[in-house]
């Protein structure tokens, strides 16, 4: 009985989310087609870009040259790459670069990301700053779109649009439909003022915000999420130029993938905890009273699905598989009878809760593809994801509960 109780608040917990996410996008939809038309920019202010870079010898030419062809006056923008300490030849073949203007080498000893951010920030004279992981590609537009934001004196960061660079495999075509659907969050987000993440990969920042917050911190390996939290703790706007593309290199196995999401997981929880004074306080808005309450919650029910569906429905799968193994397979016996079918809340709530899912992961599609068009990569996302994302949540749990170490690689 009580395991029913968890299930149902969970299930409405999400469901009510869904909806959240649902009628702000209706309701801004109009905004959101027109949002760039009316947006025309004559704004072109001094941006330094810095490239953190360790052992990236495989990408980072490809990430500077993406730079350099930005559609931008060459003359205000620069890129910065820091070398934090690489032992691959990533160093030696920056070289390339040594008698480009555009571009600013240095080289110091292994900090850390953050220590490599701010190395370049205590070194900027730009108006604006930002950052581009060393495994992502920007757009030619990416960084001009992103300017008219900037007209607004009440922005201080603007953040991208990340989609997944050349899926080759399986994994990775699934995880274009997940970076898709973190487009359409964040966009909806930023009609509600709750965007919690300024991502590596090409958040551009107001340089002298950096002057009132200070500069980056270790934050559990996920400074970007902890940046974005400072900021809405000072109440500092952040809005989302959804048509600045940034495409990244993604995890092509279960076990990178793994990795990677249960450390993204895990700075979540941690930041979590170091900013929970911000929940349930109406100065937070939306952020501080219902995302990121919803987004811890989110974490424990997915967990606690997982294991009561896996609990509930083990033993049921073990007597099909003896009686199997006993009378053998007949499917002359197999008959469909709706008196069968599950009507309790539970299950209702939960049909719902798949339904709206499946609503807004079509909407999100057709927000970052640009229409709607059904591939293979959506059965992927399906089938396979929820199957594996309750193992990084559990992994992310079990170490903020223990207080275990998580190392970026």
């Amino acid at each position: 009985m009580i395991s029913s109780y968890i299930i149902y608040v969970f299930l409405f917990c999400s469901l009510y989310f869904e909806v959240f996410l649902l009628l702000t996008y209706i309701e801004k939809k109009k905004y959101i087609k027109t949002e760039y038309l009316e947006k025309k920019n004559e704004y072109w202010p001094s941006v330094d870009i810095v490239v953190p870079c360790f052992n990236e010898s495989n990408t980072i030419i490809a990430t500077i040259n993406s730079l350099l062809n930005l559609d931008y006056p060459k003359d205000k923008f620069k890129v910065v790459v820091i070398d934090d300490g690489s032992t691959d030849d990533s160093l030696k073949t920056l070289q390339i670069f040594k008698g480009n203007s555009q571009v600013q080498i240095h080289h110091k000893e292994n900090g850390g990301k953050f220590t490599a951010l701010n190395f370049a920030i205590e070194n900027s004279q730009a108006d604006l700053f930002g950052c581009l992981d060393a495994d992502s590609f920007v757009d030619k537009d990416a960084l001009k779109n992103m300017m008219p934001y900037f007209e607004n004196p009440k922005i201080m960061a603007v953040v991208p649009s990340i989609k997944v660079h050349a899926p080759g495999n399986v994994l990775q075509k699934m995880q274009k439909i997940e970076y898709g659907w973190g487009i359409f969050v964040r966009k909806v987000l930023t009609y509600l003022n709750a965007l919690h993440v300024t991502p590596g990969p090409f958040t551009i920042f107001r340089r002298k915000i950096f002057e009132n917050v200070g500069k980056y911190k270790h934050a559990h390996h996920t400074e970007d999420l902890e940046m974005a939290l400072r900021l809405q703790k000072h109440h500092y706007k952040i809005a989302n130029s959804h048509r600045s593309i940034v495409y990244t290199v993604t995890p092509k196995t279960i076990k990178t993938l793994y990795k990677q999401r249960r450390r993204w997981s895990y700075g979540f929880l941690k930041n979590a905890m170091d900013y929970k004074f911000m929940f349930f306080k109406k100065e937070y808005g939306n952020l501080g009273f219902f995302i990121l309450p919803l987004a811890v919650i989110s974490i424990f029910s997915a967990i606690y699905l997982a294991i009561n569906f896996l609990v509930s429905n083990g033993h049921l799968v073990f007597e099909q598989i003896s009686k199997i193994a006993t009378v053998g397979l007949s499917f002359s016996k197999i008959h469909f009878d709706a008196f069968y079918i599950n009507t309790n809340l539970v299950s209702v709530i939960g049909l719902f809760t798949i339904i709206g899912t499946l609503i807004l992961v079509l909407l999100s599609m057709k927000l970052s593809e640009g229409k709607l068009k059904i591939k293979s990569d959506l059965f992927y996302f399906l089938i396979i994801y929820p199957l594996i994302a309750p193992l990084w949540l559990f992994g992310a749990v079990f170490n903020t509960i223990f207080s275990k170490t998580i190392t970026w690689r």
